[in-house]
């Protein structure tokens, strides 16, 4: 296990009308982290970089391909990539019938590993494949590829329309999802390497991953064009992961967790401010929790969470001290694009409210303290520290040991410009 400074989670700039306490910086701020492996980020230069067991990923954003703004802490389930072999296209791991040429241009991670995909001149159809999937299963499967004279890139899992994603890796957009397809995505990493991903329950149990240079059929007349391929992943699961290298073997990335920053001292047992600005993995039926407790129970606790709603995209505020608790329950517009949250609750005022993207979007009423030492610790997780984990981005985490006031607070969840704004959710200014 590693830990995470507390200064690393801590804005820099905000100003209020008094200095209030936010995670101390004296090592009782630190979150212990922990993963039992190897893992993968997007650094500074926007390349995928291995980071060893037990570091934490401070992963970059990127806008358009290019690294936009400061990083956030990832955290995410434990996941496998099923292909042996996620770069090494001419093995014989893989089915094929057009030519492979290993090592061939720079691919996302930096290196010259990148494969060279040549569109086969004698069947009429290119095409890489393997059996990976167990009919019935959700799988999410995604692929960094790079255009050069092939526009299109298809991945299926048969070969009528229904079951397949084209994508255009030359303007970066999706022509085209099958019905049976339940989502799909393009995302920009920069060099003209794409990820494209695909969200579908197998009906057959091969991977095609096919260019073309049709976006409706797949096979053509006689050609030798070419583009560029890395990094295949198939996990079990509705939404892609960070990439998983492979070389032989399947490849699992455990759960990581990061709990227990501050103490007894840290925390108001009468009134506070749990501020974060975070953005979740996917929109999914799925509790994720940021919480401060005692760690013992699940009686004592003050919790800001992604809740399991239908849509996956609901926020929960909730405080319960005994038997005495307080909820508050909105919708936001789409939990994958940051938002800055922060919960008040004061036995002085009887007030418990929600602030989001600067307004106050829920209110109620708390008039009653949490027993003594009750909070002392800032879990990624539950009360306990391992139920409703938070799996996704953090940008910033504090807590005030004072109850801000209105305007505070609508300053604390609000950016200081619209392009501070649009680049913080990673939004394109035209």
């Amino acid at each position: 296990m590693s830990t995470i400074p507390s200064l690393a989670l801590i804005p820099s700039g905000y100003k209020a009308s008094k200095v209030y306490s936010v995670l101390p910086t004296d090592g009782t701020g630190d979150f212990t982290f922990s993963r039992a492996g190897a893992a993968t980020r997007v650094n500074s230069e926007g390349l995928i970089e291995e980071v060893l067991s037990n570091v934490p990923r401070l992963n970059y954003p990127m806008i358009d391909g290019v690294v936009s703004g400061c990083p956030s802490l990832l955290l995410e389930p434990e996941r496998t990539n099923l292909l042996q072999y996620s770069e090494d296209f001419s093995n014989a791991y893989w089915t094929k019938t057009n030519t492979n040429t290993s090592n061939s241009v720079i691919s996302p991670d930096g290196g010259l590993n990148g494969t060279k995909y040549t569109l086969d001149v004698t069947s009429f159809r290119s095409q890489i494949s393997r059996s990976i999937f167990s009919v019935g299963t959700l799988y999410t499967t995604s692929v960094f590829v790079k255009y050069d004279s092939v526009k299109y890139f298809y991945i299926s899992n048969a070969g009528a329309g229904e079951y397949r994603v084209v994508f255009d890796i030359e303007n970066g957009v999706i022509v085209s999802n099958g019905a049976n397809i339940t989502s799909s995505k393009i995302e920009n990493y920069g060099n003209g390497w794409y990820r494209c991903s695909s969200v579908f329950t197998a009906a057959y149990s091969t991977l095609y991953l096919k260019f073309s240079p049709n976006s409706n059929n797949d096979t053509f007349t006689n050609t030798t064009d070419f583009s560029y391929i890395y990094g295949a992943q198939v996990e079990q699961g509705s939404y892609a992961t960070s990439y998983i290298p492979t070389n032989g073997s399947a490849v699992t990335r455990v759960a990581e967790t990061a709990n227990g920053a501050g103490d007894a001292n840290t925390f108001n047992d009468s009134e506070g401010v749990l501020f974060a600005e975070i953005s979740a993995l996917a929109q999914i039926e799925t509790s994720r929790a940021i919480s401060i407790s005692n760690g013992s129970s699940t009686t004592n606790r003050l919790v800001l969470q992604y809740t399991n709603s239908a849509s996956g995209n609901e926020i929960v505020a909730f405080a319960q001290a005994t038997s005495y608790s307080s909820v508050l329950t909105r919708s936001i517009p789409n939990s994958t694009i940051y938002g800055k949250f922060a919960i008040k609750y004061s036995d002085t005022t009887n007030t418990f409210d929600l602030y989001f993207n600067g307004f106050k979007i829920g209110a109620g009423t708390w008039n009653h303290s949490f027993p003594t030492n009750s909070l002392s610790k800032i879990q990624f997780a539950d009360a306990n520290g391992t139920g409703n984990p938070f799996y996704g981005n953090t940008k910033q985490i504090q807590y005030f040991d004072s109850a801000l006031n209105d305007t505070e607070l609508e300053t604390l969840t609000s950016w200081t410009s619209f392009s501070e704004m649009a680049t913080s959710q990673l939004y394109t200014i035209e």
